[in-house]
C-alpha cells in the first residue's frame, strides 16, 4: 500500500510574504487541523491599488497583518475582493475588512445556499471572467468539486494560478458532503492540467514551484486511492469506518473524520460510475457497500 500523503499539522509560515514581483500573500490567522497554518490570502497586483484574493475566516488578529502587508508593498489600497469560493475560511473575513478599509467590489461565483447568508453585496464572476488590475490579469477558471462554486485564478502575466482548495500546497483536498463532488473534482483537476501552470499558489500552504507535477501527483493520488478503496471492499471492509482503518492507518485519528469523507466522495463516484452499490438505502456513512 502507498504511503500516505504528508498532512499540514504542525507546518508553520511567516504571517507575511512575498512570492513574486505580483503576489503577496498574509496568512489568515486561523491555523487548524484543515487550514494548516492558515488561509493564504493574497494581494494581486503591482500598483497602488491591488486585488485581494480570499479574506480568511475572521479572525481578529488577521487585521493587522493585512494592514502589515498593503505597507510592506508600499501603502497600497485594496481595488476590489475577489473569492475562490464560499467556505467561511475564505469568505469570513469580507465584513470586517469592509469595515476597516470601506466599501469596495466583492465578487464569486454563485453558490445560493451560501450566498443568501452573506450580509454584504456579491457581483458575479463566471468561467472565463478577467479580472484586473495594475500588473495583474486574473482569469477565472470554474472548477468545481471541493466546492460549487469554486474557482481558481490564473495570472496571465505569470503563467501561474491561484488554486484555492483545489490544491494544497502540502496534503490533500477534502471532498466535502455538502456541495462537494469527486467526480467533478477529476473533471476540474483535468482542466487545471491543461493550463500548465508553472507555479501554484494555494490557499493553503507553501507555494509550488513545480504546477504540473503536482497536479499530475493529485490525480495519481486519486485514482490510487480509489483502487485501495475497491480492494477494501474485496477483502470484507463493506462499511466507510473499516476502510478508513485500514487505509488512512498512518494518519492522526483527529484527521480520520475527513479522511471518511473523502472515502464516502469516492464511494458515491464509484456508485454513480456503477461500480459499486449500497446493499440498503442507508446514508453513505451507515450503508455497507459492494462490488458491482
Amino acid at each position: 500500500m502507498a504511503q500516505s500523503p504528508p498532512v499540514m499539522i504542525g507546518l508553520e509560515m511567516p504571517p507575511l510574504d512575498v512570492w513574486s514581483e505580483r503576489v503577496t500573500v498574509a496568512l489568515g490567522q486561523n491555523p487548524g487541523i484543515f487550514t494548516g497554518p492558515g488561509t493564504n490570502t493574497y494581494l494581486v497586483g503591482t500598483g497602488r491599488e491591488r486585488i485581494l484574493l480570499d479574506t480568511g475566516e475572521g479572525c481578529p488578529e488577521y487585521l493587522p497583518v493585512l494592514a502589515d502587508a498593503l505597507e510592506h508593498v508600499g501603502g497600497i489600497r485594496i481595488q476590489e475582493i475577489v473569492l475562490t469560493h464560499g467556505h467561511p475560511d475564505h469568505i469570513g473575513g469580507v465584513s470586517s475588512i469592509l469595515e476597516r478599509h470601506g466599501s469596495m467590489r466583492v465578487s464569486k461565483h454563485p453558490w445560493p445556499a451560501v450566498d443568501a447568508r452573506m450580509d454584504f453585496e456579491l457581483h458575479r464572476i463566471d468561467h472565463g471572467s478577467v479580472i484586473e488590475t495594475e500588473g495583474a490579469t486574473l482569469r477565472a477558471v470554474h472548477t468545481p468539486g471541493h466546492a460549487e462554486d469554486h474557482l481558481c485564478f490564473v495570472l496571465e502575466e505569470e503563467g501561474s494560478i491561484f488554486s484555492g482548495d483545489n490544491i494544497l500546497g502540502v496534503g490533500t483536498t477534502v471532498i466535502p458532503g455538502e456541495g462537494g463532488c469527486l467526480l467533478e473534482y477529476m473533471q476540474s483537476l483535468e482542466r487545471l492540467r491543461e493550463e500548465a501552470p508553472s507555479v501554484i499558489y494555494p490557499a493553503h500552504g507553501p507555494c509550488i514551484e513545480d504546477g504540473v507535477a503536482k497536479i499530475d501527483e493529485y490525480i495519481a493520488h486519486r485514482l490510487e486511492r480509489e483502487q485501495q478503496i475497491l480492494s477494501a471492499l474485496d477483502h470484507g471492509r463493506e462499511r466507510i469506518f473499516e476502510i478508513v482503518e485500514l487505509i488512512y492507518a498512518a494518519y492522526p485519528k483527529e484527521l480520520h473524520a475527513a479522511a471518511a469523507a473523502s472515502v464516502t466522495a469516492h464511494l458515491i463516484k464509484l456508485e454513480k460510475e456503477s461500480c459499486v452499490r449500497r446493499e440498503d438505502d442507508s446514508t453513505p456513512l451507515e450503508a455497507r457497500w459492494i462490488r458491482v
